[in-house]
């Protein structure tokens, strides 16, 4: 198994990256600097931060000159202020720093008791502006106050109770927070504290001759307001001499957490920009892998499986790891070629043929697949699952190779739900688990004949043209195995697209409509994705037995009307219909689908088809 984690060794050739935004830091010369780095979901981001760090690490003297922070405002989420436990966590580590050398103990301790004075402004303040105010008091403090003046006030024994009760829960929640703190001599003004607070930090740093580099890892993964409240504790330590911010988010998710910090106020997208690139003086995006990289990825994930299982030898596989990285930073004038792979094993290459033969034929697609698209993690999460289905068919006597396991499990993740359908459905069907025709198709891809003749028409598509390209071929294979080793997907041979209570219950009122109905296509939307493709299955199967009737092609637009991303799929069901029994009625429902354009050309142009729905489909842009 690979653990889906921020990897400790670098596999992508990030390093090179890593090393630029480390030579900004150096090049600095103590000048502050932010550095944001973004990326999508899986892409890479915490393990680039992490390089920065360790990039600096290694350094001669690193220990000297640098202060190295880690902070997750993820961890703190709904346990505690993410604003004050940066603030807090920046002077705990200088404190440690300053008593491992033994000098300005006093002056970080000083700092501390300043983060804590900010902290009882942080309470006090709600209860300062209702004293001002003359209305009633916010915060902890106010709430004591309250109860106190209550319990005063009361006269009977059950409102004493009740009143000295809201005393004991309002003391209770103030205690803490102000008990470190109420010794320590105030500043003149909470605006004063904080610009203290930045004097204080700048020439401790300046007396330390160190800079601070915090790493700031899972910013989008919290709630809006958690990382607007850690970037607002950044804000009162950015641009402070001696001081490096490397921040690692979704920089969409932070401008999403912007706009939702602002509330209904109605901002501009050049003022959301404007707030963010304030912050981000250096913004640095994760590079997105190419066939290059994938491949080379790939293949040092299985090796490292192979010598996990005493295939490989862990020399051969960290000689081969290395001379792999090195060729990766010359890919661009040549690629990384198979051949390229099996010199970097050496001898060993024959013990990972198999590993680096599918490494070689993965990489386009995982690449090129919409489902993947060469994300790290979702490539991590395809392996892992494989191995755990390699463990499972060992377990159980079946005889499925591995290069066949990843090859069934690739057409799984990526195929449409009406392909996997198809396969699933002739499989099931056959006596031996094989699909008609496969040989034939394979025979002819083979060749270098073009991919003219699909089995189905949901197989239609350049993913399914690489993907019967693959080796080893099906066609003579018994394919229940694997169908049975994926019944997460087809959860029984005989019931495979198995629908939820609620997507039944859709396909009922589906079945009896015969045109688009607002309230149908709202039912639609309650459904997922994934459960809305099932139904469209069960209407395009009910359209088949009907021949194709306009009312049961009508009905389909009610699921793409919700859900616009399974127009493909509908695409797919429409060009089964021969060319004189499509029906007049779908044009007006075709015209204006962004999805449909290209079939609504195709069937304008072909005079086979019924000359009213040919009038119809030409008013499309009119």
């Amino acid at each position: 198994m690979w653990q889906d984690c921020e990897a400790k060794v670098d596999l992508l050739n990030f390093t090179l990256v890593a090393n630029a935004a480390a030579e900004l830091i150096r090049d600095s010369r103590g000048a502050p600097v932010t550095i944001g780095v973004s990326g999508g979901w899986g892409a890479g981001k915490s393990s680039l931060v992490k390089l920065v760090g360790a990039t600096l690490e290694v350094e001669k003297d690193a220990g000297k000159k640098y202060i190295f922070l880690e902070f997750n405002a993820w961890l703190y989420q709904g346990f505690d202020d993410a604003r004050q436990a940066l603030l807090q966590s920046v002077t705990d580590r200088l404190l440690e720093v300053a008593q491992e050398r033994k000098s300005f103990v006093e002056e970080v301790l000083a700092l501390r008791h300043r983060v804590k004075w900010l902290k009882l402004g942080r309470i006090a303040m709600p209860t300062i502006a209702g004293l001002v105010a003359g209305t009633a008091l916010g915060g902890p403090l106010g709430a004591l106050i309250g109860a106190a003046g209550g319990l005063m006030r009361s006269v009977d024994d059950a409102s004493r109770e009740r009143e000295l009760n809201s005393l004991k829960e309002a003391y209770a929640q103030l205690q803490p927070e102000l008990a470190n703190v109420l010794k320590e001599r105030p500043a003149d003004s909470l605006p004063k504290e904080i610009q203290g607070l930045r004097n204080a930090f700048e020439d401790i740093l300046e007396k330390l001759k160190v800079t601070l580099v915090v790493l700031v890892d899972d910013l989008d993964r919290c709630l809006p307001n958690t990382a607007i409240a850690t970037l607002e504790a950044m804000r009162l330590l950015l641009y402070v001499p001696r001081t490096a911010f490397i921040i690692a988010a979704d920089e969409q998710m932070i401008r999403t957490a912007v706009r939702v910090h602002f509330g209904s106020a109605d901002i501009s997208d050049d003022l959301v920009t404007s707030y963010f690139d304030k912050l981000i003086q250096v913004p640095l995006r994760v590079p997105r892998l190419g066939i290059n990289e994938v491949k080379v990825y790939v293949a040092l994930l299985l090796a490292e499986l192979a010598e996990r299982r005493g295939k490989l030898k862990a020399q051969a596989l960290a000689t081969a790891q290395a001379s792999l990285l090195e060729s990766l930073k010359r890919a661009w004038s040549g690629g990384i070629t198979h051949d390229v792979l099996k010199r970097a094993f050496g001898e060993s290459a024959t013990s990972v043929a198999t590993e680096l033969d599918m490494a070689e034929q993965l990489a386009p697609l995982l690449v090129s697949a919409e489902q993947i698209a060469g994300n790290p993690r979702l490539i991590k999460r395809f392996l892992n699952n494989l191995a755990i289905r390699d463990t499972l068919a060992k377990a159980q006597g079946m005889t499925t190779g591995f290069d066949a396991l990843v090859k069934m499990q690739l057409f799984e993740r990526c195929a449409s739900s009406a392909a996997f359908e198809y396969l699933a459905k002739k499989v099931s069907s056959h006596d031996e688990g094989h699909l008609d025709g496969l040989a034939d198709i394979e025979s002819a891809l083979r060749k270098g004949e073009e991919y003219k003749s699909p089995p189905d028409p949901s197989w239609a598509g350049n993913f399914y043209e690489q993907w019967l390209k693959l080796d080893p071929p099906l066609a003579k294979t018994n394919l229940k195995p694997f169908l049975y080793l994926s019944r997460d997907r087809a959860p029984s041979l005989a019931s495979y697209d198995e629908m939820s209570q609620e997507a039944r219950a859709v396909l009922e009122g589906a079945l009896k409509a015969d045109q688009v109905l607002p309230g149908l296509v709202a039912q639609f939307r309650t459904l997922s994705e994934q459960e809305a493709e099932r139904v469209l299955n069960r209407l395009v199967r009910r359209a088949r037995s009907d021949n194709w009737s306009g009312a049961s092609v009508a009905r389909f637009f009610n699921c793409t009307d919700a859900h616009p991303n399974l127009g493909g799929q509908l695409v797919a069901a429409l060009r089964e219909i021969g060319a004189k029994q499509r029906p007049p009625q779908v044009g007006p429902l075709l015209v204006s689908k962004p999805w449909a354009t290209e079939l609504v050309a195709q069937w304008k142009d072909d005079k086979e088809t019924p000359e009213q729905l040919r009038r119809l489909l030409g008013l499309r842009g009119k």
